[in-house]
């Protein structure tokens, strides 16, 4: 295994890091069967994660190993700071994802978990669900995104900060429980805004830009305000807890230097994994059991 192979050229690594290296190939795999519509072999239960994220709704497949099988994405704005504007179009991107999926696999799936920012009001959490369910599924779990990535990363402490398109999410774990949460309007859409203004263009143009790998070093540099006030968001809600490592996710994080700047002004090791749009996604399907 590559990642097997990487770990032996160094000799001083952190926990966090050699789960990166791991985790990484799950990742890598898990967005090639996207890319390709394409699934992995599967026998036996399968287990399905919804992800109504502000910027992309994501449908993910695991077995009962926690391996992924096959997923689907679409780029949507129905979804802002974890409440549903658009509720009739939420339910038929789901719909789609769903047939889509369903396809590739060969099989019907019926049950669902989704996840939510942490701290929003009950009221949205019922929402989203019945998104998921007027879209063809049973939904016999909802938890928080920063805890559904803490699923993929595997990790037992630390603190995850799920960086979406309208908010920052914060989970602190202890022992593998999660002792602390919060979320703050400040994420990717952020960016966006932040991009059409210097450019002057619109926020279309703007989101496609931040997107656009080829930009990073271009456009970083513009946007670094907002990554800069993300950590101090995150530092003040890490105040008084004993943390030695941050792990970031989310697609907002996908710039080169992002978790350089969080590292710097928080004063936390902190480590960014590879494909981070997926890690919420593909954590919230290894969730999807009956309590």
């Amino acid at each position: 295994m590559e990642s097997k192979q990487l770990l032996n050229n160094y000799k001083f690594i952190t926990i966090g890091e050699m789960k990166m290296l791991i985790n990484s190939d799950i990742l890598t795999e898990f967005s090639n069967l996207i890319a390709e519509n394409k699934s992995n072999s599967f026998e036996g239960e399968l287990k399905t994660g919804v992800d109504l994220g502000t910027a992309n709704i994501v449908v993910s497949v695991v077995d009962s190993n926690d391996n992924p099988i096959a997923g689907a994405t679409y780029p949507s704005t129905v979804v802002r700071d974890g409440i549903v504007v658009d509720f009739v179009g939420a339910i038929n991107i789901v719909k789609n994802l769903k047939a889509k999926v369903e396809e590739i696999i060969g099989r019907e799936l019926l049950t669902a978990a989704t996840a939510i920012p942490p701290g929003i009001i009950s009221g949205n959490v019922k929402c989203i669900s019945n998104v998921v369910e007027a879209a063809g599924f049973e939904v016999i779990n909802v938890l928080d995104e920063p805890t559904a990535a803490a699923s993929v990363i595997d990790i037992k402490d630390g603190a995850v900060v799920d960086v979406g398109g309208g908010t920052t999410g914060i989970s602190i774990l202890k022992d593998g429980q999660v002792i602390f949460t919060a979320d703050e309007a400040t994420g990717g859409t952020h960016m966006t805004l932040v991009l059409a203004g210097y450019y002057g263009i619109s926020i279309k143009e703007a989101e496609e830009l931040k997107k656009d790998p080829k930009k990073d070093k271009e456009i970083f540099p513009i946007i670094k305000p907002v990554v800069q006030k993300m950590a101090s968001i995150v530092k003040r809600y890490l105040n008084g807890y004993d943390v030695s490592e941050i792990y970031v996710v989310g697609g907002a994080s996908s710039f080169e230097e992002f978790n350089d700047v969080f590292e710097k002004e928080i004063g936390i090791k902190t480590i960014k994994f590879n494909e981070p749009l997926l890690v919420t996604p593909l954590g919230i399907a290894m969730n999807c059991n009956r309590g």
